[in-house]
């Protein structure tokens, strides 16, 4: 009886083992499957195979597009900032990131409402010259409607070689108004760096204030940016206001020799951490030229991002050296590396490849920065801010939106001249030299 049972023992734990050994077979078996290259390139192969011989207009597809589109798709479920992009637009990247090309020189929107509308048109351009405004809607282009365009392929109808012609035709929704404007590209320079008119003049401000906004980080912005402050330098400024409020970003090296200007030699200035043969890397300050070494005020917004927070945070980080007060609103957050991985066909993937900290290790994304001092501004208080300043714009304004338009204030702005003629009062004052503190408010 009891050799009975223990053999039914041993059988059940047996066939316990069996069972659980076979689902751990199976589970080891599909995870393996699913990692093996080979298995799923071929799934791959066969999917395009089996479009190309039985999708209804399978015979108008090369494997090119299928591979593109495949390409695209997978890059695009990684993360929202890398991306596969085929040649026209690899080409359309360097042309940004080196600071001009072919165009009308009008920043374009796809709108909630799927309408193509100008943001705005650039300083000197054929789309200012012409009289085009901001929130002025493209409702044709050569014709074509753009009620179906997405904004890439609009992008791309706009740009051209310098000389060649375009019409657009324009829906104006302040008064209405429809019409056609045949303009002639001209070669865009897209500059980076420019003083409180939107011009490159860079005046002394009352008080000796001086003021830089920083546009984007391009190719030549470290350059541009030092020849603004030689500019106000030499007018003897006193203290400074660094305006990177809805600046997207752009190139990572541009960002570490913006913060260089305002740092020792030798200073961390962010540090990325991600894979591969170097997982963790440094940018130092290198300090060429004199540092600007001066009070000074650094505006945010929801809208500055990447490389822009990254020199807010750097400063922020050195306070008692940059003398630099953070002021408006919390950042965006973005604060992974994006690397451009150019391939054989004269495409390239545009792939996350780290995420970045500021000197103290400070995480930005998905956090941004935080202002020292809080200031709050609509989106409405911008955009009428930026009309008021547009030449020709207040024209075609019926009375009650010209008068909210005359009334608005740049907040933020205000309370940054307000800190910096605080701070030059109190070292006209004390023979000690001024100290910019953080001071945070509600």
């Amino acid at each position: 009886m009891k050799r009975r049972i223990l053999f039914g023992f041993l059988i059940t734990v047996l066939g316990v083992n069996l069972f659980f050994g076979a689902q751990l077979y199976v589970s080891s078996a599909h995870a393996s499957q699913k990692d093996d290259p080979y298995e799923n390139y071929k799934l791959l192969a066969d999917v395009l195979e089996k479009i190309r011989q039985e999708y209804v207009d399978g015979d108008k597809l090369t494997y090119q597009d299928l591979i593109h589109a495949s390409l695209k798709g997978m890059l695009s479920s990684l993360d929202p900032h890398s991306e596969f992009m085929d040649q026209a637009k690899f080409d359309e990247l360097k042309k940004d990131t080196e600071g001009e090309f072919g165009g009308l020189g009008i920043v374009v929107e796809m709108g909630k409402d799927k309408i193509l509308t100008v943001v705005y048109p650039m300083e000197d351009s054929p789309g200012i010259r012409a009289g085009i405004l901001p929130h002025d809607q493209i409702v044709k282009i050569d014709g074509k409607s753009t009620s179906k365009i997405d904004l890439e392929d609009a992008v791309k109808a706009l740009r051209g070689d310098a000389g060649t012609s375009i019409t657009i035709t324009i829906r104006r929704p302040s008064n209405g108004l429809i019409k056609d404007f045949t303009l002639v590209r001209a070669n865009i320079k897209v500059d980076t760096v420019k003083d409180i008119n939107d011009k490159r003049d860079f005046p002394l401000g009352a008080d000796g204030i001086g003021y830089v906004r920083i546009l984007q980080f391009g190719e030549k912005t470290s350059d541009d940016l030092s020849a603004a402050l030689k500019k106000l330098t030499s007018q003897n400024m006193k203290a400074l206001i660094l305006d990177l409020r809805d600046d997207p970003g752009g190139l990572l090296e541009q960002a570490g020799h913006v913060c260089e200007k305002f740092l020792p030699r030798g200073k961390l200035v962010v540090s990325t951490e991600g894979r591969g043969p170097t997982p963790r890397t440094e940018i130092l300050a290198e300090g060429h030229g004199k540092r600007i070494d001066l009070p000074m005020v650094v505006l945010v917004n929801g809208y500055s991002a990447s490389a822009s927070e990254i020199v807010a945070g750097c400063l922020q980080d050195y306070q008692p050296i940059t003398h630099a007060i953070i002021v408006g609103e919390q950042t965006f957050g973005k604060g992974s590396v994006q690397s451009i991985l150019p391939l054989a066909d004269g495409s390239a993937l545009r792939l996350t490849t780290a995420r970045y900290y500021t000197p103290s290790h400070k995480v930005i994304h998905e956090h941004g920065v935080t202002p020292d001092i809080y200031v709050p501004m609509s989106r409405q208080d911008e955009d009428d801010l930026h009309y008021k300043h547009m030449p020709g714009a207040m024209d075609v304004l019926d009375a009650p939106d010209r008068e909210r338009i005359e009334k608005v204030h740049d907040k933020q702005m205000e309370r940054a001249v307000d800190l910096l003629k605080g701070v030059l009062l109190y070292a006209q004052r004390s023979p000690a030299p001024a100290k910019v503190a953080a001071v945070s408010t509600p």
